[in-house]
C-alpha cells in the first residue's frame, strides 16, 4: 500500500467517525425538539412524526430538483423498501415498548443494536470484525449501562420490545451500508423520506390528525431540517467506512442526549453519568486509533 493510499484510508476512517458524531449531535437536537413538542406543548406524537418527515421531504425537494429524477432512480427498489419497512417496524416496537418500559431502561436495551450490526456485518456483508471492534462495542455498551442503570428496576417481558427495535434498526442500518456500495447518499436519504411520509400519514390519521400552529409549527420545521441533516450525515458515515467500524461511535448519542436535556430542560445528571460517558468516548477513540494503525501496516 503506497503513501497516498494510506493517507486516503486514514482520512476515510476519520471522516466516517466525524460524520457519525455530527449525526449524533443532529439527532440529540432533534430529540430535544421532539420532547419539547410532547412534554411542553402536548402535541400529538403521531402527528408530530408525520409533520417532521413531511417537512423533511419538502426541505429535501431543492436537492431533488437539482439532481433531477436521477435522485430517485435505482436498480434496488426492494432494498430501499425493505430498509424503510424495517425502520418503521423498529419505530412501532420502540413506541409500544415505551408504553410500559421506563425510558432509561428502553434506551439501555436499544444500545444492543451494535451487536446485531456487527454480527450482521460479518454474516451478510462479509466485513472483517476483529477484537478491537468487539472490545470497543462492548465497552460502549457497558458505558451505556452505567449511565442508564438498567438494573435498578425489575425487567419484564415488555423489555424485549426495545431489543426487538434494536434488531430491526440494526437490519435497516445494514441495508443502508449495503446500498452505499451502489447508491449515492442523496438517493438513500430521499428514498427514506419519500417512503416514511405516507406511513406516518396513516398513523397520524388513525390517532387523530393535528395541524400545527405558532411555536409548534416552527419546532416541527426545525425537526424536519434536523432529520434531513442527521440522515444525510448518517449515510455519509456509512459511505466513508464500514458498518462495524462506525457503529460504536453511535454510542456517543448517550452523553450527547443527556447534555442536551441538561442544557434545555435543566436535568442534572448524576455522577455515574460521567464514568459511563468516559467509557463510551474512550471506546470510540480506541477503535478509531486501532483502525488507523491497521491501515498503516504494509499490505
Amino acid at each position: 500500500m503506497n503513501q497516498s493510499s494510506l493517507t486516503l484510508s486514514r482520512s476515510r476512517a476519520l471522516a466516517g467517525a466525524s460524520f457519525m458524531v455530527l449525526a449524533g449531535i443532529a439527532f440529540a437536537l432533534l430529540n430535544v425538539v421532539t420532547q419539547w413538542l410532547a412534554m411542553t406543548l402536548s402535541f400529538s406524537p403521531a402527528s408530530a412524526a408525520f409533520w417532521q418527515y413531511g417537512f423533511a421531504l419538502v426541505l429535501s425537494l431543492p436537492l431533488l430538483f437539482r439532481l433531477g429524477l436521477k435522485a430517485l432512480r435505482t436498480n434496488y427498489p426492494f432494498r430501499h423498501l425493505l430498509r424503510v419497512f424495517l425502520a418503521a417496524l423498529g419505530v412501532q416496537a420502540w413506541v409500544t415498548g415505551l408504553a410500559s418500559v421506563p425510558i432509561w431502561q428502553a434506551i439501555a436495551l436499544v444500545m444492543t443494536s451494535p451487536f446485531f450490526i456487527i454480527i450482521g456485518a460479518r454474516l451478510f456483508l462479509g466485513e472483517s470484525v476483529g477484537w478491537p471492534r468487539w472490545l470497543a462495542t462492548l465497552t460502549g455498551f457497558i458505558g451505556a449501562m452505567i449511565i442508564l442503570q438498567p438494573w435498578a428496576d425489575t425487567f419484564s417481558l415488555a423489555a424485549l420490545l426495545p431489543i426487538l427495535s434494536a434488531l430491526l434498526w440494526g437490519g435497516s442500518s445494514l441495508l443502508m451500508k449495503n446500498l452505499t456500495a451502489f447508491e449515492a447518499p442523496e438517493t438513500i436519504t430521499v428514498w427514506l423520506l419519500v417512503l416514511l411520509t405516507p406511513i406516518n400519514a396513516g398513523l397520524a390519521l388513525a390517532s387523530g390528525f393535528v395541524v400545527p400552529t405558532g411555536l409548534a409549527l416552527w419546532l416541527l420545521l426545525a425537526a424536519g431540517l434536523l432529520t434531513v441533516v442527521g440522515q444525510y450525515l448518517l449515510t455519509l458515515a456509512y459511505n466513508a467506512a464500514d458498518a462495524a467500524y462506525v457503529q460504536p461511535f453511535d454510542d456517543l448519542k448517550l452523553p450527547l442526549n443527556v447534555l442536551a436535556g441538561w442544557l434545555v430542560f435543566g436535568y442534572a445528571p448524576a455522577g455515574y453519568l460521567w464514568l459511563g460517558a468516559v467509557l463510551i468516548l474512550s471506546a470510540s477513540l480506541f477503535l478509531m486509533m486501532a483502525e488507523m494503525r491497521k491501515e498503516r501496516r504494509p499490505a
